[in-house]
């Protein structure tokens, strides 16, 4: 059974609801119908009633059955209001200002992600990542003990030689683009931490850099060192080194060559990228001329699963984000 197949059975034996704030829209609509007659989950569109159901004819997808929430009429939205106005009246949100915020489909369902009347959110069809970032950490937050929300994507290679039989975690490739040495340690912990908990294979973190072991001297290497030896530190149970170049880090004998005292060298599952434009370009690379499948931005960092969608994305790349994002529920 692949990797996407077995996350859709995980998440139909014991289904979670997943709320999609960006209803009205011809993928979420297809991918809700797919969703629901599967029993992925209880998915949740978000939206004005009437455009929703409107464009559900128009585009064939049929909803029957999938439960609508409209910010404008629902009955939790004065509730949501007054809990978004407690959060932030400090931050100088009035009442007022917050009963007009939660009619925004994006924050009345991060809203009901806060208040456990669903349990994940998937979005970014239409928004942008920041568009889902800034509710999220505003009313979310970050779990406990952890400082930087990031990302990963689920890379699953033609070549099963690399990463493990074919599978491996890139990071952070959607969120952060320049993390210091300190964010850059945390990026690797939650990374180690989501193969352990979502993948279900031990991490071997490379934290990559056009050095290896020292062969090159320069401030864009020592932040990779220092990171190292900071995720080591939060974590000496996880397997973490660097700073590796990437032929080092997943091809073995060139990892005997440039770090034989590695015990990542050539074996890693996880990369961890000195800063965004590497780990954008570097997916991208991989899904077009390898032909992997990039499956996220896949977010990590929450104190509950919401994730990010690319603008581009299919049908089907909702309906296995929603399959993830219900796992990581259950995770929870």
């Amino acid at each position: 059974m692949d990797f996407v197949s077995k996350m859709k059975e995980l998440a139909k034996s014991d289904l979670k609801k997943i709320v999609l704030p960006e209803g009205n829209e011809e993928r979420n609509l297809k991918a809700a119908e797919i969703i629901h007659s599967e029993k992925i989950a209880e998915v949740i569109l978000v939206g004005n009633r009437e455009e929703i159901e409107t464009n559900a004819k128009k585009f064939g997808a049929n909803i029957q059955g999938i439960t609508i929430e409209d910010p404008a009429t629902s009955e939790r939205t004065k509730g949501y209001a007054e809990g978004l106005y407690e959060l932030r009246k400090k931050k100088g949100v009035t009442q007022s200002m917050a009963e007009n915020i939660v009619l925004d489909p994006m924050y009345f369902a991060t809203m009901m992600v806060k208040n456990d009347d669903a349990h994940g959110m998937v979005s970014g069809a239409v928004h942008t990542t920041g568009d889902l970032l800034r509710p999220g950490l505003q009313i979310i937050k970050t779990a406990p003990g952890i400082s930087v929300v990031s990302s990963f994507f689920i890379m699953l290679l033609k070549d099963k030689s690399f990463g493990e039989d074919g599978q491996m975690l890139f990071a952070d490739c959607a969120v952060n683009p320049n993390p210091n040495a300190d964010e850059l340690a945390a990026i690797a912990v939650a990374t180690a931490e989501s193969a352990k908990r979502l993948m279900k294979f031990d991490p071997k973190v490379a934290m990559l850099s056009f050095s290896s072991y020292g062969s090159a001297k320069h401030e864009l290497v020592t932040k990779v060192v220092e990171a190292t030896k900071k995720a080591q530190e939060m974590r000496p149970d996880f397997m973490i080194d660097g700073e590796l170049q990437l032929d080092a880090a997943i091809v073995e004998s060139v990892g005997k060559k440039k770090a034989a005292s590695s015990p990542v060298a050539g074996k890693a599952n996880v990369l961890v990228f000195p800063d965004l434009q590497a780990g954008n370009i570097g997916y991208k690379l991989v899904e077009r001329l390898a032909g992997a499948d990039a499956i996220g931005p896949i977010c990590q960092g929450f104190a509950k699963p919401i994730n990010d969608l690319s603008r581009g994305c299919s049908v089907e790349d909702i309906v296995n984000v929603v399959a993830i994002t219900a796992v990581q529920a259950q995770n929870a």
